[in-house]
């Protein structure tokens, strides 16, 4: 199990570096990656959020589709956009509307380092563009009018504090 971390963490705010060796290593990462996905019931994560800058993320939409997206590119998007709830493993317990694209064209890497081409829309869509985001520094709270990223901040400062004990 690999460790997710959270807001405030240098490591969600920077731009990833490429992937340069599909090794052993690279697939042992992937695999923790996806227990760790498993185990706190996501939908995808990028390697960022577990405090390696690559430019790697998976996605395991249940009932759905799973992949292994290295140096990925989002090459083409729709005119149209659709807002819908969106969360994050390293923003846990805050949950806002998002207005992204409603579909997208991405080329990535597989584990090995062959190139292939995916076209998704729907849910696929925003998770690609949601994880794609983590490889650029961007959380999904930058997405939101200034206002509406006070609120979530405010809130989410408020669930991390310690609760005082009744005496």
């Amino acid at each position: 199990m690999l460790e997710i971390v959270t807001l405030g963490e240098d490591v969600l705010r920077r731009r990833a570096e490429p992937v340069k060796v599909f090794d052993a290593a690279l697939r042992l990462l992937v695999d923790d990656m996806f227990d760790s996905l498993a185990q706190e019931r996501g939908v995808g994560l990028a390697a960022p959020q577990v405090g390696v800058s690559q430019r790697l993320f998976i996605v395991d939409i249940e009932g759905g589709e799973k992949g292994v997206f290295i140096n990925p590119e989002i090459i083409e998007t729709s005119m149209e956009q659709t807002p819908y709830e969106e969360g994050c493993l390293s923003i846990p317990g805050i949950w806002h509307d998002v207005v992204r694209p409603q579909r997208i064209t991405m080329q990535a890497q597989d584990v090995t380092g062959k190139f292939f081409t995916v076209k998704a829309d729907g849910m696929f869509a925003r998770v690609l563009q949601h994880e794609y985001d983590h490889l650029n520094g961007t959380l999904f709270i930058d997405r939101l009018n200034e206002q509406d990223k006070k609120k979530v901040l405010d809130a989410y400062e408020k669930k991390q504090k310690p609760r005082k004990r009744a005496r």
